[in-house]
């Protein structure tokens, strides 16, 4: 029997799923997405050939940034359309995350505090970045916000992709080589700050909603305490090695980009009851280990992990901000002497996409 996929799971699981949950509006298209991707729901294109008249039908897939069969290709596309942005020179991967005593505030209200998760982690970086005492000047970042764990729980964090340098004000490159140029400490506090203020002020505006196992946090006393103990707790950002070039660069966005709670090459078997699949030991140095879940919990925790309608995951800041990145990144070539990386898809129409990337006529 051939590995089941999670469109096999949500058409096993879902109705039972439906029987104790009531989805969000967003959760309920998702899952109807993934459930009839590529079964003929959404139409088909024929193909005849015109030498011996054989016939191929393609079902068209539903194309929801959710579902683990619609990424490869939009994934490829922005990977390619970001070789125009990189530059041969050192980057980072920074690592944002808050205590999970906050996720149950930050589920119940996804949309603003995602969108504050952003606006600490960037205002973090483009404060510290441009302080003499570290870099003293205008870097270059995308963040991309992750809502799971390993286990597909919920545990929302931001990863950052970080230019090593940037321009001065006076239009001069400067980076630090190898070495990071932001101490990993003053992240962590200048982060908490941030977050933390931002949370304050749309308590005090009464834009916070509170349901499910943060309702205790309506009263008062209790968001108060909640505030404390996450000002008393020790935040911790991470910052991966270094990558250097701009090929290096590129290899490595596809991680992150696209990656949605769980693929189907992980998925390893489902019975009528439960569905296993891998996941990352991090207490045992990240070593690989089977995990069962009931299909409904599966089904619950994987539509968890849903964006709000419309919500922007992936966001450029600094020298990447698409209204002045094509006039600084190319003064930062010029300064630094490295070419310009040209997109090879940007021309092709999606036939001649396919046939490059897969060699599928």
């Amino acid at each position: 029997m051939d590995k089941p996929t999670v469109q096999d799971i949500f058409q096993k699981f879902y109705s039972a799923y439906l029987d104790k949950y009531s989805p969000s509006p967003e959760q309920a298209k998702t899952a109807n997405n993934i459930i009839n991707c590529k079964t003929g729901a959404y139409g088909a294109n024929v193909s005849v050939c015109e030498d011996c008249g054989a016939i191929q039908i393609h079902y068209n897939s539903c194309q929801n940034r959710c579902c683990p069969m619609c990424q490869a290709v939009p994934k490829e596309m922005w990977i390619d359309a970001r070789r125009e942005d990189v530059l041969d020179a050192p980057y980072f991967h920074l690592v944002f995350t808050v205590p999970d005593i906050l996720n149950p505030v930050i589920y119940s209200n996804q949309k603003l505090l995602y969108d504050t998760l952003y606006h600490a982690a960037s205002g973090t970086i483009s404060e510290l970045s441009a302080d003499t005492a570290h870099l003293g000047a205008k870097v270059g970042y995308i963040c991309i916000l992750h809502t799971w764990g390993s286990e597909m729980n919920f545990h929302p964090h931001i990863h950052a992709i970080l230019l090593g340098g940037g321009l001065t004000p006076e239009n001069k490159w400067r980076d630090n080589g190898e070495d990071f140029f932001l101490p990993v400490k003053v992240i962590s506090k200048v982060f908490r700050g941030k977050y933390m203020d931002e949370l304050k002020q749309l308590w005090k505006a009464g834009k916070l909603e509170f349901h499910g196992s943060a309702e205790k946090y309506r009263n008062h006393y209790s968001f108060k305490e909640l505030i404390d103990q996450c000002y008393s707790a020790e935040w911790i950002p991470h910052c991966k090695k270094t990558f250097h070039g701009a090929r290096s660069v590129i290899n490595y966005l596809g991680k992150y980009t696209h990656r949605i709670a769980i693929s189907n090459h992980r998925i390893i078997r489902m019975d009528e009851e439960n569905v296993t699949f891998s996941v990352k030991d991090y207490r045992n140095d990240g070593k690989w280990k089977e995990f069962t879940l009931s299909g409904v919990e599966f089904i619950r925790r994987f539509l968890m992990h849903v964006p709000p309608k419309r919500f922007v995951r992936i966001r450029h800041y600094g020298l990447l901000c698409s209204r002045t990145k094509n006039k600084q990144l190319a003064l930062c070539r010029n300064l630094l002497g490295c070419r310009k990386y040209l997109s090879k898809l940007k021309d092709m129409a999606m036939p001649e996409i396919l046939e490059h990337l897969y060699g599928i006529k």
